[in-house]
Order: structure tokens, then C-alpha cells, then sequence
């Protein structure tokens, strides 16, 4: 997403380390790791860590944000999730799939692929043009990500959004009205559906546990 910002500690670069020695370890060629876990989670952290890690090694990895592929657009997405009733509409349905693996075999096809992204200023949708031919892997992060198939690792993080209240105020979240919490708390309910999938936990104190 342009303009978000990214909070970037020792955590995230230390547990970065341990996966990227793991990538390294595993790695296959057109590579695809997904990273989920709840707002405010350090999800987008870890995605430009290891990215930027692994380009040490002569690895590019681009960091996919499936949060740009909402169906609804950002200035319509509030008002749409009250009228539809927020426990009926908040959950995997609301991400265009479709467009999201276009994206993917434009990638695993080494092709120019041209995938939405979210200013977080205008609150517009852009489209980016990127070009795979050169990118090695793609790291996909969002609340929903290892949901995505075809996943080579899927590493989720056990932050739930009671825990991270501060990062989503410093990043420009919305505000914590009652409206946010109930999305919030049925994000919650999605995200932790998924928690089976994932081959990497990432505890509550950014500690790394393998399945």
C-alpha cells in the first residue's frame, strides 16, 4: 500500500533471520510465502524484512499486500459493511481472488502483471505495473494470506488485535470507535480459522515455532 508505514523493530528483523535461513535452507524455484495474522500484527514488517534480507543472497522476493485486492474500495468499504451487517461480510469473500491469482500465474509465467495498490492518502485505488521475469518469490501478507493456494510456507503470527491497539493507531488505522471493534473482532474470528494452516507460528512475544 503507498503511504503506509511500517514499524520495523529487532523482533521483526530477528525473527526474519531465522526464516530467511529457513527459505534458504527449502528454497524452490518461484517461490511463494504467504504471512497472516490480525491488524497491527507485524505482517508487512516481516514481508519487507525478509525481502530485503534475501536480496543479500541474490534472492528477489516482492512483498504482495493482499489488502490492496478488496472488491469494495476504501471510500465505499465502511458504509457497504454496515448496510451488508459486518458479521455477514467481513471475511475471506471480500478479497477479489480472481484478480489475486491472475497476479500469481502472471508471476509463476514470468510475465508483466498489473495488480491494484492502495494510496493510503487519497484512499484511491492505483494499479501497479510490475514485470516477474525477474522476481524470484513472492511474499503475500495480509490478514487472510495463507488462504492462498499453492503456498510453498505459510508462516502465521499469534498477535491478536487486543495486543496491537498502539501499532494500529501509529499507522493510521481507523479509529477505535465501535464500528472498528466489531470488524476488528470478526477479523479475529477469520484470521484464527486459519491458524491450522500455517508451518511457522509466530508468538505473542515474536518468538518462532515450527509445525
Amino acid at each position: 500500500m503507498l503511504g503506509d508505514v511500517l514499524l520495523i523493530t529487532d523482533k521483526h528483523r530477528e525473527a526474519g533471520e531465522i526464516i530467511i535461513a529457513h527459505i534458504l535452507k527449502n528454497r524452490k524455484e518461484k517461490m511463494m510465502i504467504g504471512i497472516s495474522g490480525e491488524s497491527g500484527s507485524g505482517k508487512s514488517e516481516l514481508a519487507h524484512v525478509i525481502a530485503k534480507g534475501l536480496r543479500k543472497h541474490g534472492i528477489f522476493a516482492k512483498p504482495i499486500h493482499i489488502d490492496n485486492y478488496y472488491k469494495v474500495l476504501p471510500l465505499e468499504r465502511t458504509e457497504w459493511r454496515k448496510k451488508n451487517g459486518i458479521e455477514n461480510v467481513v471475511g475471506y469473500g471480500e478479497y477479489d481472488w480472481e484478480v489475486i491469482y491472475k497476479n500469481i500465474d502472471d508471476f509463476k509465467k514470468n510475465q508483466k502483471s498489473t495488480m491494484p495498490c492502495v494510496d493510503l492518502v487519497t484512499e484511491q485505488v492505483d494499479q501497479l505495473t510490475s514485470d516477474f521475469r525477474n522476481v524470484d518469490m513472492l511474499i503475500i501478507d495480509g490478514l487472510y494470506s495463507i488462504k492462498t493456494e499453492g503456498l510453498d510456507l505459510c508462516i502465521f503470527i499469534e498477535l491478536t488485535y487486543h495486543e496491537t491497539k498502539k501499532a494500529q493507531v501509529v499507522r493510521g488505522k481507523e479509529p477505535q470507535n465501535e464500528y472498528r471493534m466489531a470488524v476488528l473482532e470478526q477479523e479475529h474470528k477469520m484470521v484464527q480459522a486459519l491458524r491450522p494452516k500455517a508451518d511457522i507460528f509466530i508468538t505473542k512475544e515474536y518468538e518462532l515455532r515450527f509445525k
